[in-house]
């Protein structure tokens, strides 16, 4: 049963990488937003179902903390990757108007 929860687990955090990801676009608390926090809800419960979780107590803190995980991480990658694309984009222009 603990390596069934560990492995939903995991499938949890991966599930919500991208959501994460997308979510991070969105203005907050606006519908689409709810929607990239909401969506993957019904896989999660699908997982619990596929791994023989059942709904014990025991198993929300780490289920929910997989999901929150998965959602802050690909937040923070959406923010890294912006943040590295300006710095690209910067370069790209001063190695130009170092040119002429």
């Amino acid at each position: 049963m603990e390596l069934n929860l560990i492995l939903a687990a995991m499938a949890t955090y991966v599930l919500n990488l991208p959501f994460g990801y997308v979510r991070q676009g969105f203005k907050k608390f606006s519908v689409m937003w709810f929607i990239a926090i909401h969506a993957p809800i019904p896989f999660v419960v699908l997982f619990r179902h596929l791994f023989g979780l059942g709904f014990e107590l025991y198993t929300y803190p780490i289920m929910v903390s997989a999901f929150f995980l998965g959602q802050f991480t690909g937040k923070k990658a959406r923010i890294y990757l912006d943040n590295r694309r300006v710095i690209e984009d910067v370069e790209i222009y001063d190695t130009k108007k170092d040119r002429n």
